[in-house]
């Protein structure tokens, strides 16, 4: 496991100080949340750059390229539940060739590239992060997806493209990362054409989720801090934000409240019932990286400051896990809206 750990990881400058981005992103996250700023959405750009900078081999490392979450029945692997949750976007969007579509905080280019694959349409990957496009922009080419693929470096809040250029635009899970679901679903409704529709798997606490409850409030806190998140909205704030900017919402669903036989979507993160290929991303699995990572780090193959990185993301993967089994939170709060003609 060491070696394919260390091939991810080789893709980090070996010489950068991880150990003082991991401070400077615990203090930058805590000096926002009291408020040490008036300027929120620098911020939240300046923590997500910190974050994404920091995580992104891990995530890849852990998880594949699609930084997501999925429903997923018995029988199903994991890989081929996050793909049927991408094209599920895609075919309730509509999507198909001739199309111009705006992947909303693409992340490496993972659901781009599969929902590239599966409608035809050209999606447009949008992210503040460098390290994330220079990754996305080279799997796309090993992909040779790159015709039907583009990207644009820049902040989601305020995306280089002229008013209404696409189609239908989605966020995976992405717009989370927002100062707020205004200012986010604003910015997409100028980008979409009259008539075009939006989709979202949005991060949301659940109508369990008790603010009075010191249990709730920590494990919130928890996600919060290893997830990069300075704010997690409630189903209402999404719905009442959607409107407000002017969408016309045809549909909103927690696609975590399946009906019939499931896999709970924090299995994968759970650790027992797991596959081989879902390992890594399992609690046992998530140990021995750990220890592998002390060591590799002692010998300093990788970086100084990944052991904080790999508990950071640990400390968001157990939370995730006790609000799942609680169902006081959900990363696949699904909503469909449309801008009118």
């Amino acid at each position: 496991m060491s070696i394919k750990l260390s091939d991810v990881l080789k893709n980090a400058d070996k010489a950068s100080p991880v150990d003082s981005a991991v401070s400077e992103y615990e203090e930058q996250f805590k000096s926002a949340e009291r408020g040490g700023s008036d300027d929120e959405q620098s911020d939240h750009k300046t923590i997500n750059n910190l974050y994404y900078d920091l995580v992104t081999d891990f995530f890849e490392y852990g998880w594949g390229k699609s930084f997501h979450f999925a429903p997923r029945v018995p029988g199903e692997s994991f890989k081929a539940s996050l793909a049927r949750h991408e094209h599920y976007m895609a075919h309730t969007l509509g999507l198909r060739p001739g199309m111009v579509v705006a992947d909303i905080g693409c992340g490496v280019g993972g659901p781009l590239m599969e929902i590239a694959r599966f409608s035809g349409a050209r999606i447009v990957g949008v992210n503040s992060n460098a390290y994330q496009l220079e990754r996305a922009r080279k799997l796309t080419d090993e992909a040779q997806l790159t015709d039907l693929a583009d990207f644009i470096h820049c902040d989601f809040l305020s995306v280089e493209a002229p008013d209404e250029s696409f189609d239908a635009a989605y966020s995976i899970e992405a717009s989370c990362c927002a100062p707020d679901k205004v200012s986010i679903y604003n910015e997409i409704y100028r980008l979409l054409k009259p008539g075009a529709s939006f989709g979202a798997y949005e991060y949301c606490m659940t109508d369990r989720f008790d603010e009075t409850n010191a249990q709730h409030v920590r494990i919130k806190a928890d996600i919060q801090l290893g997830g990069g998140l300075l704010i997690i909205d409630d189903y209402q704030t999404v719905n009442d934000a959607l409107r407000t900017v002017g969408f016309e919402v045809l549909e909103t669903r927690d696609l975590t409240l399946q009906t019939g036989p499931s896999i709970p979507w924090y299995q994968s993160l759970a650790g027992s019932g797991i596959s081989f290929a879902s390992f890594r991303s399992s609690r046992i699995g998530r140990s021995v990286t750990h220890g592998t990572l002390r060591v590799l780090e002692a010998l300093r193959v990788v970086p100084q400051g990944s052991v904080r990185v790999a508990h950071t993301l640990n400390l968001c993967a157990v939370a995730m896990v006790e609000a799942g089994r609680l169902g006081i939170f959900t990363p696949m709060y699904f909503v469909h809206a449309r801008k009118p003609a």
